[in-house]
């Protein structure tokens, strides 16, 4: 039987599971690196079928490493997996399908190949939308030996393939001053004037930073009434570049501008940062790969349009160490926009049900084509060699 018959017959048997798995995850909704049960009820099922599962991993005690077939013998195939929530509003972002989808892939995918000098190995990446669980996987080097990594990303409206994204680290400030009375301000030291100063010199310097820049930011806690002089401000901010050798350059710029806004009021600074993220790299031989699997299976599939609006994801730290695609079925919510509660409320609707198994197919099927063809593997890594790995930092 013809292998990619195979896995479609394969997620079809699993399609109980599969959407019984989203539904549950998308119902218990856990936050980033406390996916404990996602990550349970991921490893029930993945036993089942025969794979060996290593977790805690990575010193993470959400994250794992499933594994089925010749490990090291070879192709080498990787998907990746997300479950982690978000906060307050549970699978806005729709994760639920993505790690069904990527179980039922890997698992598909292991039982065509059964017999094979081939291994299929799933990772389970924690905290996407928060510390980027991806990226100490990827310091580890957990990645470099595979031919490739893959997962699908459900959106609201569009098919696509080939979509990259930007590097972006969180920054969080704090200043702390001296509260003191409206009638008697100069006993005081006003937090709130470092942390308006440092709004006002991040937009002076926002021009002079590369044009895709960008830089988002928030006053979480600025006083606590208005004739009282604030003795403590927090700030929190999103820093994104186009990519990580310009990041770096604008978050040392942005730490200058934050001890001056200390300094100018006396304020003692205290800033931090989530781990920087790279921009992602995406594999065009790869992304043909799966836009081929996925019109065979009835979806067609559109290259994003260049200027296209783009986020970021830990998933660019995994295409700096082996060919990766993130590609992105639509779940037919037009005019949804993500980490909303519509966005939540598609995640479990009959559209999503039907992304994770064409999703679990496709990815499965283009795992089957990187197995079978030495040429696709040799353009994956040619395609690799001269866009990933000349903008690794």
């Amino acid at each position: 039987m013809d292998l990619k018959q195979k896995i479609s017959e394969a997620v079809e048997k699993l399609a109980p599971e599969l959407i019984t798995l989203s539904h549950e995850i998308h119902d218990h909704p856990e936050i980033g690196l406390q996916e404990h049960q996602a990550v349970a009820w991921q490893k029930e099922i993945l036993e089942k079928y025969g794979f060996t599962f290593e977790s805690p991993f990575c010193g993470m005690d959400t994250a794992y490493r499933a594994s089925r077939g010749t490990v090291g013998k070879g192709p080498q195939i990787g998907i990746l997996a997300e479950y982690d929530a978000l906060k307050g509003l549970g699978h806005g972002c729709g994760h639920n399908v993505i790690c069904a989808s990527s179980v039922g892939a890997a698992i598909a995918l292991s039982q065509a190949l059964e017999g094979e000098k081939a291994a299929v190995i799933l990772f389970g990446t924690p905290a996407e939308e928060t510390v980027g669980g991806k990226i100490p996987m990827a310091d580890a080097r957990v990645f470099d030996h595979l031919d490739c990594a893959m997962m699908m990303h459900p959106t609201a409206e569009e098919n696509l393939v080939g979509v990259g994204s930007l590097a972006v680290t969180d920054i969080y400030v704090d200043f702390t001053g001296k509260p003191a009375h409206s009638s008697k301000p100069a006993s005081g030291i006003n937090a709130l004037t470092s942390a308006i100063a440092l709004f006002n010199a991040v937009n002076a310097q926002l021009h002079l930073w590369p044009n895709k820049s960008k830089i988002n930011g928030i006053i979480t806690e600025g006083g606590t009434a208005p004739n009282i002089i604030p003795g403590f401000c927090h700030c929190e901010f999103s820093m994104r570049a186009e990519k990580m050798n310009q990041l770096l350059p604008m978050y040392d710029d942005f730490e200058r501008l934050a001890k001056a806004a200390a300094a100018m009021t006396g304020a003692k600074l205290k800033i931090s940062h989530s781990p920087f993220c790279a921009e992602r790299y995406m594999n065009r031989p790869l992304d043909e790969a799966f836009k081929a699997n996925m019109e065979r299976l009835g979806e067609p599939m559109k290259w994003p349009d260049p200027n296209r609006m783009t986020g970021s994801s830990d998933v660019g730290a995994v295409s700096l160490r082996t060919p990766s695609i993130h590609a992105y079925l639509s779940l037919h919510a037009p005019g949804v926009a993500g980490h909303t509660p519509e966005l939540c409320a598609a995640a479990a609707s009959k559209r999503a049900d039907q992304v994770v198994l064409l999703a679990a197919k496709g990815l499965a099927m283009t795992g089957a084509d990187v197995f079978q063809s030495e040429e696709l593997r040799k353009a994956m890594r040619e395609d690799f060699e001269k866009n990933a790995v000349p903008n690794r930092c």
